[in-house]
């Protein structure tokens, strides 16, 4: 048995959950979510718990029963309280800031970068170089911040560019680094 795929999920208070086959909705505080997942998972709710089985051990059974509790998941975790990715603008002149609705970078180009924003995610640039990104759907969440990442990747010289708060570059010497002659 796997051993996530097992786990019952509780509900948490407001949040509302509908089965409906192959359809799942969830409703909460901060937004509504709907997903279709496999035919072949059997999903039950029993008063404020959700479990997920699969009918037998075929490996596509067996792959897809802790995706399908973990997609349940962070549906019901997202309604509740909202995924966050935080960016780090580094470089100098680089900044970041909001027009309108959408994100405008300087990063270095000979022109302004705009990132248009997706519905259900909320950009928050709270100094030029920081940018917060928020909403209930985990996976547009960090698909959005992995584009604005894309703008301008972080080099391993300087540490220029846009990186995750959370995430290490591996700084490189230049070529006075070398040992030599």
């Amino acid at each position: 048995m796997s051993r996530i795929g097992k786990k019952p999920i509780e509900i948490p208070a407001g949040v509302d959950v509908q089965i409906d086959g192959s359809l799942i909705t969830v409703k909460g505080p901060k937004g509504t979510l709907s997903r279709n997942l496999h035919p072949n998972m059997i999903v039950e709710k029993d008063g404020n718990t959700i479990t997920v089985s699969r009918p037998n051990d075929d490996k596509l059974n067996r792959s897809l029963h802790g995706l399908t509790r973990t997609l349940i998941s962070n549906m019901i975790v997202g309604v509740n309280e909202t995924f966050k990715k935080e960016l780090e603008v580094n470089g100098i002149g680089y900044r970041a800031e909001l027009k309108g609705k959408d994100l405008l970078l300087k990063v270095g180009y000979s022109h302004d970068v705009i990132v248009a924003a997706a519905d259900g995610i909320t950009i928050e640039v709270p100094n030029p170089n920081k940018i917060v990104i928020s909403g209930p759907d985990k996976q547009k969440v960090g698909q959005f911040a992995a584009n604005v990442r894309e703008k301008r990747p972080p080099e391993p010289y300087k540490g220029k560019g846009i990186k995750y708060a959370d995430e290490h570059i591996r700084r490189k010497e230049g070529k006075a680094g070398k040992g030599g002659k």
